[in-house]
C-alpha cells in the first residue's frame, strides 16, 4: 500500500508558488486575497486560519472581511461588486456557510469569474464541463494532482466517485472525464452502494460519514481518494474511510488528515497566483 501523501506535496506546491509570488512582485503586482466571513462561525474561523498561514508562506496578501450575522444580502452584494472592480484583489472567496437569509447561489455568481477562485461561479461551472480554463474547485484540482503526483493513469479505469455536491463530486467526475476514465456517480439515493464501490479502481468518496466505507465494500488494488474530514466515535479527526480496515487492501489511500484536506489549500494558492497572472496580463 502507497500512502498518498498530501502534505508533502502541498508543500512542494507552496515552495514553487512562493518563487511565482516573488516574480509577480518584482513585475508590480502583489496577488491579493479577500475572505468574506458572516457570522462569526466557528468551524468556518478554522477554515480560515488555515488559509491565512497558507497566504504568509506563499507571500499572498489576505484580507478578511467579517459581517455581522444580521447582515443583508443586498449590502454583502455591494461589497462584493466593490471588490470586483478593486483592481488591487486578485481574488475572492466567500466562506461558507452563510446565513439563512443570504442565497448563497446569488453571492457566488455576484464574484467577477476572474476573480472566482474558489472555482464555484456558474460560467467557471460551464467552463470545466467543457475543459476550458476557467477556475477548478480547490478540491477537486487537488486530488488530480495527487494523482498526477503519484503517477496514477486513470485513462479506462472505472473511477467510482461517492457524493454528488457541487463541491466536490460533480466537479471531481468532470475532471476525471477529462482523463479519459469511465465515471460512476453514486449518491444518498443510489441502491446497493457497495455494488458499485466493489467495481472501483479508483474511489472517491466524499458524504461526511465517518468510516462509512469498509474492506468487504472495496476490491483489492484500488486506489482510494477519501475526502471525508470526520470526528470518529473517540472524537479524533477521521475520514470516510475506514483507514484501518481498508489500507491493507488498496493499492493507494489518502490519509486524513495530511491526504486532500490540505491540497486544497494549496490549490487554493494556485488558483490565487492564476488570478494575480491575469492581473499581469490584463485580463
Amino acid at each position: 500500500m502507497i500512502l498518498l501523501d498530501g502534505k508533502k506535496l502541498a508543500t512542494e506546491i507552496k515552495e514553487n508558488l512562493k518563487i511565482e509570488v516573488e516574480q509577480l512582485k518584482a513585475a508590480g503586482i502583489f496577488p491579493k486575497l479577500v475572505v468574506i466571513e458572516v457570522g462569526n462561525n466557528f468551524a468556518s474561523l478554522k477554515y480560515i486560519g488555515n488559509k491565512k498561514k497558507a497566504c504568509e508562506y506563499v507571500g499572498i496578501d489576505l484580507e478578511v472581511m467579517e459581517f455581522d450575522y444580521n447582515t443583508s444580502e443586498q449590502e454583502l452584494v455591494e461589497r462584493i461588486k466593490n471588490l470586483n472592480a478593486d483592481k488591487t484583489v486578485h481574488g475572492i472567496l466567500v466562506q461558507m456557510p452563510l446565513p439563512e437569509h443570504i442565497d448563497k447561489d446569488k453571492i457566488i455568481n455576484i464574484i467577477v469569474p476572474n476573480k472566482d477562485v474558489d472555482g464555484f461561479n456558474i460560467q467557471n461551472v460551464g467552463s470545466l464541463s467543457v475543459y476550458g480554463n476557467g477556475f477548478i474547485p480547490c478540491t477537486p484540482y487537488g486530488i488530480i494532482e495527487l494523482l498526477d503526483k503519484y503517477q496514477i493513469n486513470v485513462c479506462g479505469k472505472h473511477c467510482v466517485v461517492v457524493g454528488a455536491s457541487n463541491i466536490v463530486g460533480k466537479p471531481i467526475s468532470m475532471l476525471l472525464l477529462k482523463n479519459n476514465a469511465t465515471v460512476t456517480i453514486c449518491h444518498s439515493k443510489t441502491k446497493d452502494l457497495a455494488e458499485f464501490t466493489k467495481q472501483a479502481d479508483v474511489l472517491v468518496i466524499a458524504i461526511g460519514n465517518p468510516n462509512f466505507i469498509t474492506a468487504d465494500m472495496i476490491k483489492a488494488g484500488v486506489v482510494i481518494i477519501d475526502v471525508g474530514i470526520n470526528r470518529g466515535e473517540d472524537n479524533q479527526i477521521c475520514g470516510d474511510v475506514d483507514f484501518e480496515d481498508c489500507k491493507s487492501k488498496a493499492s493507494h489511500i489518502t490519509p486524513v488528515p495530511g491526504g486532500v484536506g490540505v491540497m486544497t489549500v494549496a490549490m487554493l494558492m494556485k488558483n490565487c497566483v492564476k488570478a494575480a497572472k491575469c492581473g499581469l496580463k490584463g485580463e
